[in-house]
């Protein structure tokens, strides 16, 4: 009897623990919309964002802006699950001693991620919007030389 008990306390264990694992994963799969090539074009150049899936808690994206022939803005960005905990990585070229700045999830919905790091200098606030017709808005916001400012660039996926 004992045997037993024991039996089915490390059953209880091991499907517990691989629950938790598919649950700890499954909060990233409500921004594979994300995913693909994403190009907003205006007079002043080209916004492109590429999203890709690394792995089942990782998307990596890599986000530029190219006036002619000039890259203007290079930013490397990973979006990563840790726990129940979604966190927007950036990276900019030539900014910050090229070190990582996270940016924790505030709010996920199917069609809305909201990021937000309070200390940055700015932005403070990145928002990503799901749209209709294949395209997305990406907003940054916060306080700027003193003054609330915010940036959108609507993109179409390519």
């Amino acid at each position: 009897m004992f045997q037993k008990i024991i039996f089915l306390a490390f059953l209880v264990v091991v499907v517990s623990c691989q629950k938790k694992e598919t649950t700890e994963k499954d909060k990233i799969k409500i921004a594979d919309w994300l995913i693909g090539n994403w190009e907003n074009k205006n007079p002043d150049g080209v916004l492109t964002e590429n999203w890709q899936k690394v792995n089942d808690s990782t998307f990596s994206a890599t986000s530029y802006f190219i006036k002619g022939k000039d890259t203007l803005h290079l930013e490397k960005i990973v979006l990563s699950q840790n726990g129940e905990k979604l966190t927007y990585s950036a990276t900019v070229n030539g900014q910050n001693d090229n070190k990582a700045i996270d940016f924790p999830s505030t709010s996920e919905t199917a069609t809305k991620l909201v990021f937000e790091n309070p200390q940055h200098d700015y932005p403070q606030k990145i928002t990503y919007t799901k749209n209709a017709n294949n395209t997305l808005t990406a907003e940054i916001s916060g306080k700027l030389n003193g003054k609330m400012t915010t940036e959108r660039f609507i993109m179409k996926k390519k």
